[in-house]
């Protein structure tokens, strides 16, 4: 988010900035009382909202009012109702419900942003949890499971750009997480069986995913660490879905690499990141992205697609595409096995 300059004799905009937090907290709170779904049925009251949530009549006034003027909520004759963007995603009965992500962001991330001068000064985070190691495997299980309706836009539109072959086909999903990006795949190409890599608690909410979509029987998976684990060969494409960014270029083309192996001869990976211009400062959600990797990473970045080029071709790969995806701040990098 962005505040524009509106007066430049007034602190306004600095203010705004330092008091973000009081947004932040009080939609962490109106998503821990369910308040969004209690309004989710039409203009209610406060009193209303407050029977429903268990919470303070005066409490819930107050907190309405707030998401209000923050745009959260609309007020009209006093009673409250749902905008459509927080009708869509933090109303508990919508399919599309995020609010469980809160709790991903609000806890470690948000306890490493607070070490962000120490990330500055020493450029990265200094913690001591492993991005991709199995001590941190709790983490990813909560981020899988949260993350999914937030991304399964995305993992339609990645599906559309794999191509495979007519019939049978494989398809490796490293860091699969939620596994929606090579559910989608299998859903889109009936031929096709699809391999997710990941810790095996992470692999357990996949699995789910895959049997809600009904492609389980076309699911494998390969538990570990995409680092260590053993990925196979003869894949007609690997995903590698919002992962490349934890970690520095030469880590990077090490695991490329190794992608590479596992393809088949006529195979392509599809890279999914944010990928900012290269001036680094445009569109902004990609180019935010940088200061969380900087904050929760030891060396990760949003890296440009000309230096996903310079990896990718290091790495050996040839006819390298970038792909736009529509309603959101991600790219698709797709290559050759060349």
């Amino acid at each position: 988010m962005t505040l524009p300059l509106t007066n430049p004799d007034s602190p306004e905009r600095i203010f705004a900035v330092l008091g973000m937090f009081e947004t932040t907290e009080a939609l962490n709170t109106a998503l821990e009382l369910d308040l969004f779904t209690a309004a989710a049925s039409g203009p209610q009251s406060a009193a209303q909202i407050a029977a429903e949530t268990g919470a303070s009549e005066r409490g819930v006034r107050i907190l309405c009012d707030y998401l209000t003027v923050q745009g959260l909520l609309i007020k009209s004759n006093g009673l409250y109702s749902n905008p459509p963007d927080v009708q869509r995603f933090c109303n508990r009965k919508s399919q599309q419900y995020l609010g469980d992500i809160r709790r991903f962001l609000l806890g470690q991330a948000r306890e490493q942003f607070r070490r962000l001068t120490e990330a500055v000064k020493s450029g990265g985070s200094t913690t001591t949890h492993e991005l991709h190691g199995e001590s941190d495997h709790a983490r990813w299980v909560e981020f899988a499971r949260s993350m999914a309706p937030m991304m399964f836009p995305a993992a339609l539109q990645l599906a559309e750009l794999v191509t495979l072959p007519q019939g049978e086909s494989s398809v490796l999903d490293i860091a699969a997480g939620h596994g929606l990006f090579g559910i989608q795949v299998a859903a889109r190409h009936p031929g096709a069986v699809v391999t997710a890599q990941d810790w095996p608690e992470v692999l357990a909410v996949a699995r789910s995913n895959a049997e809600k979509f009904g492609v389980a029987s076309r699911f494998r998976e390969r538990p570990g660490d995409a680092f260590e684990v053993e990925f196979g060969t003869g894949f007609d494409a690997v995903l590698l879905p919002n992962f490349l960014h934890h970690f520095d270029a030469e880590t990077i083309v090490t695991l490329l690499r190794k992608v590479r192996e596992a393809l088949a001869p006529a195979g392509k990976v599809m890279v999914l990141e944010f990928i900012p211009e290269s001036d680094r400062v445009s569109p902004p959600g990609p180019a935010l992205f940088s200061l969380v990797m900087l904050a929760t990473t030891p060396r990760g970045e949003a890296w440009t697609f000309a230096e996903y080029q310079t990896m990718l071709e290091t790495a050996g790969f040839g006819d390298i595409a970038l792909h736009a995806l529509a309603n959101g701040p991600q790219s698709v990098v797709s290559a050759s096995k060349a």
